[in-house]
């Protein structure tokens, strides 16, 4: 039932956080099933993440300085820390009995891992038929790669995605983020609130699953529609599209570079007339798609002179007037709150202790009434005692 909203709380904008009274009981690792309990806990979940004595090997990865390196400090806020050795029998029944009156559960772990446990999703669905229980692998939870370690770079690999990304004729190269398990935390968030919908009308349960593998060969679509009408295999030709032109090319500017799309006919007779240079248009090797890619190295040749004399901003700007598609490069130094169309408060303070806060980004949704906040690390097992006490 909903509660209907104070005077006060309409006239200030606040509204309870969508999935607040929802409980989540995290048993996750590194970066897909933290980065799906982070969205629900930003969302308003109560996410209690479960932790061996060692803690998420996330806390030390590439980083000594502390208990809270920067993955664990990008998927880990505002999560309550109870540590559980699952190695003993008393671990195991309490961790059974903190899913078993939890909402959702989720995992990374092993295929059979958690069955081992007593854990399993089909175990813990047939005591509790209302919980939801998302987890991941890397390859899918039967068959002969099921029993194979899997992380993001290989889920990237074995995708496709590697051999479409680089230059054609260098090696593969992954991208330049864990993209797969990225997509993979997205993805299982976006299952398990499906199924939480589907709860509530039906008062089921579920199970979603899902794979590094299939997220990283599904993230390809567009590549994969390509291949299979064109019937050509795709390649590796750095930046750029096979297909069309200009279309997401990189050229420089007088001080850094550019990336721009403008491959309709009607959108390069705007970026000629844009740069001054509205005979380009007209000229036989460019007066069409076609032509244009035919012509590519030409084609290219002759932005690269024209766009050198203008500095990024400025050009996108003016691109941006003639509703052509361009982006200044920036690094991560050049990119700010509230500029570039940034939302002003994405970025939020994560604190922990003994350590002054970070900024990092939150919730990328703006969701009404809803503001992004800042945010907390829980120490190695904060909340044991008082997680435990509410049993």
């Amino acid at each position: 039932m909903n509660t209907p909203m104070t005077t006060q709380q309409a006239a200030s904008g606040a509204i309870d956080p969508p999935l607040q009274g929802l409980r989540v009981i995290e048993f996750g690792q590194y970066i897909a099933a933290p980065a799906a309990g982070q969205t629900l806990a930003d969302l308003g979940a109560d996410v209690i993440k479960i932790e061996p004595p060692g803690g998420d090997a996330s806390r030390r990865v590439g980083w000594t300085g502390d208990d809270y390196g920067p993955m664990f400090s990008a998927y880990n806020r505002d999560k309550r820390s109870v540590m559980l050795d699952l190695r003993s029998s008393e671990g195991q029944r309490q961790a059974k009995r903190l899913a078993l009156n939890a909402d959702v559960v989720l995992s990374n772990s092993r295929p059979g891992a958690l069955e081992k446990l007593g854990l399993g999703a089909e175990q813990l669905i047939s005591e509790a038929p209302r919980l939801v229980y998302g987890r991941v692998s890397a390859f899918g939870q039967t068959g002969s790669a099921s029993i194979r370690a899997g992380f993001d770079i290989a889920a990237q690999a074995e995708s496709g995605m590697m051999s479409l990304n680089g230059e054609g004729d260098r090696d593969p190269v992954r991208v330049g983020f864990t993209v797969v398990d990225i997509l993979a935390g997205q993805s299982l968030a976006t299952g398990v609130l499906a199924a939480l919908v589907r709860r509530g009308v039906t008062g089921r349960g579920a199970l979603v699953d899902l794979s590094l593998i299939d997220v990283a060969v599904s993230a390809l679509g567009n590549a994969w529609a390509e291949y299979r009408q064109l019937g050509l295999m795709p390649i590796r030709r750095g930046n750029g599209q096979p297909t069309v032109a200009p279309a997401a090319d990189v050229l420089k500017t007088r001080d850094g570079m550019v990336v721009l799309s403008a491959y309709m006919d009607e959108h390069f007779i705007r970026l000629c007339k844009a740069i001054g240079q509205p005979e380009l248009a007209k000229d036989a090797r460019f007066s069409n798609n076609p032509a244009r890619v035919s012509h590519r190295a030409e084609l290219m040749d002759v932005l690269k002179k024209a766009l050198s004399q203008f500095d990024s901003e400025a050009l996108v700007a003016m691109l941006a007037e003639g509703g052509i598609v361009a982006g200044a490069i920036k690094d991560m130094s050049q990119v700010h709150a509230g500029q570039g169309g940034v939302s002003k408060d994405l970025f939020i303070d994560v604190h922990a202790a003994g350590r002054d806060p970070i900024s990092v980004p939150g919730l990328a949704i703006n969701l009404d009434g809803i503001r992004r906040q800042p945010g907390r690390l829980p120490a190695l097992g904060e909340h044991t005692e008082q997680v435990l006490a509410e049993l």
